[in-house]
């Protein structure tokens, strides 16, 4: 179509729909991580930190397309998506993640060894904290970011000095991706006004108010960056990617 804006669908039961066929028409993630996807839901209030399985497949394809072999996962949560990586890397790939709650990462490592994964670690702390401390032996070809909205500036930040041209032990690789969760927050970063129903009465008061800001700047900043090649995609609560060119 040749209008650039981006359509929703009608109705809910229309974009459920679509979501569901275009699910079946892409490479599956496999059942037994569907189903912890769907444990962790039925079990757990703080589910919504997870993403989906249709943004997990979108991921897998991603990371085999630019032939991905080594993952950095800044927000690990209780262990869904290192296993989608993991899956994508294939056995003889690794996955790395960094977690600010010890709690989430015992329930994450208990979930991976059952489901017999065993090419991810973790690392637990502030991600500020951690970021700085890597030193692999090779380069990550990913880094996905799905942790506090407030700190993506600073990791986005971090991620480019530790992956300077020359640099040693150097993070990502030329041409390596940075994706970026959760970086449309239901569209209050590109429109905070009354104007979008999602926008929270309470907003001044609300995380949400030092979420957007940074999550702005981290936009921005991906947008302003020669080094950065990028494409947001306004799907499920907008993913940013960006290519490292150098």
């Amino acid at each position: 179509m040749k209008e650039g804006k981006t359509l929703l669908y009608a109705s809910d039961t229309l974009g459920e729909r679509v979501t569901e066929y275009c699910e079946s028409v892409s490479n599956p993630v496999p059942q037994p991580i569907r189903d912890y996807h769907a444990r962790i839901i039925k079990e757990r209030e703080d589910s919504f930190y997870m993403i989906s399985n249709f943004e997990a497949q979108a991921l897998i394809f991603l990371s085999r397309l630019i032939g991905a072999k080594r993952v950095l996962e800044i927000g690990v949560y209780v262990g869904y998506s290192a296993m989608v990586w993991s899956h994508a890397v294939g056995p003889e790939g690794k996955v790395t993640g960094l977690e600010f709650k010890g709690e989430y990462a015992e329930i994450a490592k208990k979930a991976w060894q059952e489901h017999g994964y065993s090419n991810i670690d973790v690392h637990v702390g502030a991600a500020a904290e951690t970021l700085p401390t890597l030193t692999p032996s090779e380069p990550y070809d990913v880094i996905f970011i799905d942790a506090d909205k407030t700190g993506y500036p600073g990791y986005l930040n971090k991620i480019l000095e530790m992956s300077a041209p020359g640099a040693k032990n150097r993070l990502l690789r030329p041409g390596g991706i940075i994706v970026a969760d959760n970086v449309l927050r239901r569209g209050l970063v590109a429109d905070s006004s009354s104007d979008n129903p999602w926008k929270p009465e309470n907003y001044d008061e609300s995380q949400e108010s030092r979420n957007i800001p940074a999550v702005r700047e981290y936009n921005k900043a991906i947008a302003e960056n020669d080094r950065l090649d990028a494409f947001l995609v306004p799907l499920w609560d907008g993913v940013h990617v960006a290519r490292l060119v150098d």
